[in-house]
């Protein structure tokens, strides 16, 4: 933890191995400050978000959870000097608006993906109402593999961002505090998505949250995608023809939607043979062209065999492992396998019934 925060009053120390539970409202803050820095951001025209501009993201959160009457936080320590910021923000506003009581886990802090894993668990077994997640794809994929049944509402701050939707974050912060603190009925602020379940040789199972792709490559090396020549299969949750990656390819032949049960599966080919070629953003500002043989709707619980004998894995867009001919992988895919705020619905109710209007005092006057 950061000597600094450690002696700022408005940071308190939650022990891993103290056994307190939060009672809520009370909202977890994971914000991955290397997010969009894969080599995506090199091949093609896409920016980083600074570390100030992350911590004035989770200031906005903040800001909105308080407005709804949530009095606790706790946020994930990293290295890369997001925490410092927040803090200064909130010494800087304390006499001007109010803000949750943001705690820090006192956990170790090793810079991989490691510390979003373990951050989501504590804050699971601390029952937190809701994660907040600052990231991509794989951020986010790191978070719901660890928080069981807490729900995630996604900013997105990664480099394709296809499973976190982009809105301005004072908005989910808004929509999170309204579903944590009961205001919006569960049944209507939270809502289930599916995920695809990859195994090798019948081990314990990788997920992924959109898309797991089957590569040529037999080296994970660089892990993000971007070598289009090398896409052999492609299995996604949804098909969303608006996102940006290997799910852009699904949505721009066959749509399926997020609350649709089921996906898709697609064979991809070399532009030169494949029976049809689409026009894809394969990562920001770069349109390439991706050979499609076939496709066909994946239905939940299908098991479904790479055709490939050997060549790579990648989940959300992020090569993982390798396999050979020796080895065998299973690909299905799970409906209703975790939750997030559904922002859009929670900000529908809000404005139909009226929970963030009031009657000012002087209008009984």
């Amino acid at each position: 933890m950061c000597p600094a925060m450690a002696r700022d009053g408005r940071f308190r120390a939650a022990r891993e191995t103290s056994g307190r539970k939060w009672m809520p409202p009370s909202v977890g803050i994971i914000a991955n400050p290397v997010s969009a820095r894969d080599i995506r951001r090199v091949v093609a025209r896409a920016s980083s978000l600074q570390i100030t501009d992350r911590a004035n993201i989770v200031l906005r959160a903040l800001a909105a959870l308080a407005a709804c009457g949530v009095t606790e936080a706790v946020m994930m320590p990293e290295r890369g000097g997001i925490g410092a910021h927040v803090r200064r923000g909130l010494e800087r506003a304390a006499q001007e608006q109010p803000f949750p009581h943001l705690t820090l886990l006192d956990m170790p802090v090793s810079g991989t993906v490691e510390d979003t894993r373990r951050a989501a668990r504590l804050m699971a077994a601390m029952g937190v109402g809701a994660i907040i997640v600052l990231g991509g794809d794989g951020t986010h994929r790191a978070v719901v593999a660890e928080c069981g049944h807490v729900p995630v509402a996604g900013i997105s701050t990664g480099t394709n961002n296809a499973f976190p939707e982009h809105r301005e974050p004072t908005i989910t912060g808004l929509a999170t505090g309204l579903a944590v603190t009961g205001a919006v009925s569960a049944a209507t602020a939270y809502a289930w998505n599916k995920r695809l379940e990859v195994s090798l040789d019948g081990g314990a199972p990788e997920i992924a949250l959109v898309d797991v792709a089957v590569v040529t490559d037999r080296f994970v090396g660089a892990r993000a995608l971007w070598r289009t020549e090398t896409f052999s299969e492609l299995f996604v949750t949804f098909a969303d023809p608006e996102s940006i990656g290997m799910a852009a390819i699904a949505g721009l032949v066959e749509p399926v939607g997020r609350g649709e049960t089921g996906g898709l599966a697609l064979r991809l080919a070399p532009e030169a043979t494949a029976r049809h070629v689409v026009r894809v953003p394969i990562a920001p500002g770069l349109v390439a062209p991706i050979g499609v043989d076939g496709w066909r709707r994946l239905p939940a619980g299908e098991v479904c065999l790479p055709t490939l004998p050997a060549g790579s894995i990648a989940l959300d867009g992020e090569r993982e492992f390798s396999f050979d001919p020796h080895q065998s992988v299973t690909i299905s895919l799970a409906d209703r396998a975790f939750r997030t705020v559904d922002v859009a619905a929670v900000m529908r109710t809000a404005g139909t019934r009226g929970l963030l209007r009031s009657v000012p005092s002087h209008a009984y006057a």
